[in-house]
């Protein structure tokens, strides 16, 4: 990596993840574990995370797009990829030359890539009430007899739960039932997984031959109702952090930030810091705290697009440390924490900040 001026950073802790992948697997009875490493590993680094999974007992990796397993295999990974997205026809003869696993996601998928020569390996998906791509439980016999004929070469079959994370969800003992129904049709042979985050975490039963190991692998939980169940913590493994720049004290009632939202309303020391909205410090988080020294200090005024202002308790020395997400002394700031005040769920947060945040990954 180039050398590094500006003191805004993220720090990955990759033991942390690998704890985290233990967890998930003892929770969902020790089956198979696909690691998912989509969207550049939710913002932590896609081909570093995908090392350390194989390395502490991931068998296979998933993706969301072609070119994330491209990018995999470029790092030099070589385990299985499964891209549970959408890929184009196109994309199969890459697929082909670089051993990457496909998803058949619906009838007409099938029709159009059985044109295409040379053997490739699938796994079929099934809309059980996701409502998103996968071929519908009706089609499953029509869908299967297609991926019997050349070139396919069929491995495995999934499905995704949409409310896995909320406590007696109907919804997920349906799309249970209707998996299982489609399960009747499709014989012995293939690997069959089903679970998120939270399915691994909570519903051993229905862990089949492999789970997806998704946010909860990076520390984050699911929802409020996966952690209140959880008998350990999940570890967060990623720390965001940068610097105060620039120390000022201004009288009271003077303006801080664009459009003047917020006027001290005593004498203040406020502090600069080196992060912004092109970070992914949305300015929605005005008034979210920041650890200095420690210390939870709110970030007042809008947030710019490269510097954020906060409040400080007393005057301290630019070069101080300051974290946004992680922890410093006894206190921590978790994703969860931003995504409540955005009003989002934390799988948004590792995954909105930028790539102008170098990753710093151990």
């Amino acid at each position: 990596m180039a050398e590094i001026y500006r003191p805004t950073k993220a720090e990955v802790d990759l033991d942390a993840i690998a704890r985290n992948l233990r967890m998930i697997r003892r929770s969902a009875g020790d089956p198979m574990v696909i690691a998912v490493v989509k969207a550049n590993g939710y913002g932590h680094g896609a081909a570093e995370v995908a090392q350390k999974t194989l390395e502490n007992g991931a068998e296979m990796l998933a993706v969301a797009t072609p070119d994330e397993a491209l990018h995999l295999r470029s790092a030099g990974i070589d385990a299985d990829i499964l891209v549970m997205g959408a890929s184009p026809v196109s994309f199969i003869p890459a697929a082909q030359k670089n051993g990457i696993i496909l998803t058949a996601y619906s009838i007409e998928w099938i029709q159009q890539a059985a044109a295409v020569s040379g053997e490739f390996r699938v796994h079929l998906k099934v809309d059980t009430g996701m409502g998103r791509i996968g071929i519908q439980p009706a089609e499953a016999e029509e869908a299967l007899a297609l991926l019997q004929r050349t070139p396919f070469r069929l491995e495995g079959i999934f499905t995704h739960f949409a409310t896995a994370d909320t406590a007696d969800s109907p919804l997920f003992r349906e799309q249970v039932a209707k998996f299982k129904e489609v399960l009747k049709k499709t014989g012995d042979g293939l690997m069959v997984h089903a679970s998120n985050s939270a399915a691994a975490l909570l519903h051993p039963e229905v862990s089949f031959d492999a789970v997806r190991a998704g946010i909860a692998m990076y520390g984050i939980n699911p929802s409020g109702y996966v952690e209140s169940e959880l008998g350990s913590p999940l570890q967060p493994a990623l720390t965001l952090s940068t610097e105060v720049i620039h120390v000022k004290k201004l009288p009271a009632g003077s303006p801080v930030s664009y459009g003047a939202t917020y006027r001290t309303e005593q004498d203040e020391w406020i502090g600069t810091l080196p992060i912004g909205y092109a970070d992914g410090l949305l300015r929605a988080l005005q008034g979210q705290d920041v650890l200095v020294r420690g210390e939870r200090v709110p970030i007042v005024g809008r947030i710019c697009m490269d510097q954020c202002m906060v409040r400080l308790p007393r005057e301290i020395k630019p070069g101080t440390p300051a974290v946004l997400l992680g922890m410093q002394g006894d206190e921590r700031i978790r994703a969860e924490e931003w995504a409540e005040r955005l009003g989002t769920i934390p799988y948004e947060i590792p995954c909105m900040l930028t790539a102008r945040i170098p990753r710093f990954i151990r």
